[in-house]
């Protein structure tokens, strides 16, 4: 974990564990191969595509910040939600 710029922003499994039903913390799982959420994931997490819900239609690009805000409200992600973020690549 030393060749991250931010390493102390990283978790293990085993805190992603013991947090599981800690309600201030959301799993969030993205994948390149878009049906590996369906085929099973972390109980708890939510999906988002990084296709279809992190690019915006319209300008060809990632979404803004407002957008992307909305994007984690939907998933009940506030600014005091501690998240983690993971997937296959």
């Amino acid at each position: 974990m030393t060749n991250y710029a931010h390493p102390e922003a990283l978790v293990s499994t085993e805190w992603v564990a013991a947090h599981l039903s800690d309600p201030g913390v959301r799993l969030v799982e993205s994948n390149e191969d878009v049906l590996l959420y369906s085929t099973g994931h972390v109980p708890g997490a939510v999906h988002i595509d990084w296709v279809r819900d992190l690019n915006d239609p319209l300008v060809r690009d990632y979404l803004d910040g407002q957008h992307f805000a909305q994007l984690l409200e939907k998933h009940g992600i506030g600014p005091n939600t501690t998240v983690v973020f993971y997937g296959d690549k």
